[in-house]
């Protein structure tokens, strides 16, 4: 398996390791999101799916999608869908659910975070991103995410800088 392949797929099982984990504490008490991801985190070097380092990376990036979200929700007040910004019902059901009730279980956490989004909202050639859309910062030319996927250079102008939307 390509360590893309490998990140893309951590990526995900990540996501939704965050997202039953808040579903469990729900009963008791809602930890923070970072507490979440430091916990999926750590189950996924536990269980030997990805190294320290890489599991660092996957983690840097969910942080970063779930921020931009917040980001996003805070300067807009538009509904997640809005966020993505293509059809949502072209996305796996599983991976949409998880993106959802992350955003919703977590909206004062996401505010919080969104400070911070607006700051920290660029992406780059060979990092992991979630759905959405990014936008090349060099020539504007749209990149399109439905699934979990590895950022490529600028199809149009080959540069390796993006913003979401």
């Amino acid at each position: 398996m390509k360590i893309e392949e490998k990140l893309v797929d951590a990526y995900n099982t990540m996501m939704k390791r965050v997202h039953s984990t808040i579903d469990e504490a729900e009963e008791k008490t809602i930890p923070t999101l970072e507490h979440n991801l430091e916990e999926a985190k750590a189950r996924a070097i536990e269980l030997g799916e990805l190294t320290r380092e890489e599991a660092e990376k996957v983690t840097g990036y969910l942080k970063r999608d779930i921020e931009e979200a917040a980001g996003f929700l805070q300067e807009t007040g538009e509904e997640f869908t809005s966020w993505i910004q293509f059809d949502y019902e072209l996305i796996e059901d599983a991976l949409k659910e998880a993106f959802m009730n992350v955003a919703d279980q977590t909206k004062l956490q996401l505010r919080q975070l969104g400070e911070n989004a607006i700051k920290a909202s660029q992406y780059h050639t060979g990092e992991i991103t979630g759905i959405g859309t990014l936008t090349c910062e060099a020539c504007g030319e749209k990149l399109h995410f439905k699934k979990t996927g590895h950022i490529p250079p600028c199809p149009k102008c080959h540069a390796t800088s993006f913003k979401r939307g």
